[in-house]
């Protein structure tokens, strides 16, 4: 009774702070995957201990980059950044998806993108102007297309953050893999940091659709980069993560993984 009040409570609260059509999942009409989406953002808007975790990377970013910048690298140094969950904040969007009971797709993102409404996450703004002011340049590479670079954009320079301009956004020009354009940046500056909340903003193990036993052993293999040179927000809402558990079907229904979330997920033998 006590889950159940907190799970109707939560949701209440989270639909008064939205602007749209209120439609409240409950257990009745709600998939697993999208009410748990709901309760991820929820954690993502309304927790001291998500912000708190973003600070704690940005502070360790602060620290470690004031390190490196003490070297001599020969070229200038770069950081490279992810954008979405990295630097901007679009859990309203997944929530909206959410408590309809639906899943991402392409043309509502970029109505979202395109309004330019997306927050800072926090700790980003101040990490990233600190770098700029310490001479390093700042590379934004993202998986948004082409079409959402005004949105992305204005978005950005909304908060006045460094170096946001067509040359320095990398958005997909094909391949989801970032791997080329790291490359690309890599020609004319030392790469001092990279900050992402997906592991493929970081490495090239990560890409090619890898098992999720793969995913961790690669993770076990560059363990000493995270917290050093990798520099990870937490985003419990979406990623690489979930087309690793779903065998990367982007068409499963909500039902389908649902079943496949149950066969997955430890829960006690009593």
């Amino acid at each position: 009774m006590k889950r159940t009040f907190l799970l109707i409570s939560g949701l209440a609260l989270l639909a008064a702070c939205s602007t749209a059509r209120k439609t409240i999942i409950t257990p009745t009409n709600a998939s697993i995957a999208n009410s748990g989406k709901v309760w991820a953002s929820l954690w993502q808007q309304r927790s001291a201990e998500y912000h708190a975790l973003c600070f704690q990377a940005y502070n360790i970013a602060k620290l470690r980059l004031d390190e490196i910048i003490k070297q001599s690298p020969g070229k200038p140094y770069a950081i490279v950044t992810d954008i979405d969950e990295t630097v901007l904040d679009n859990s309203p969007y997944d929530v909206q998806r959410a408590v309809h009971n639906q899943d991402y797709d392409a043309a509502t993102w970029k109505q979202w993108t395109a309004l330019a409404q997306c927050d800072t996450v926090a700790g980003a703004p101040s990490f990233f102007k600190y770098a700029a002011s310490k001479g390093v340049t700042v590379f934004y590479i993202t998986n948004r297309d082409e079409d959402e670079r005004t949105g992305t954009l204005k978005n950005l320079q909304r908060y006045q953050m460094p170096y946001a301009d067509n040359e320095h956004l990398l958005l997909k020009t094909g391949s989801s893999s970032k791997e080329s354009r790291r490359q690309q940046v890599l020609k004319n500056y030392t790469i001092a940091l990279l900050c992402g909340d997906n592991l493929p903003d970081f490495d090239a193990a990560y890409d090619s659709h890898p098992a999720e036993l793969n995913r961790q052993a690669a993770t076990v293999n560059l363990l000493s980069k995270f917290g050093s040179r990798y520099i990870i927000l937490p985003n419990p809402s979406y990623g690489d993560f979930e087309g690793a558990l779903f065998h990367y079907n982007y068409k499963l229904s909500p039902m389908q993984k649902d079943s496949i979330i149950k066969a997955n997920i430890k829960t006690p033998s009593f």
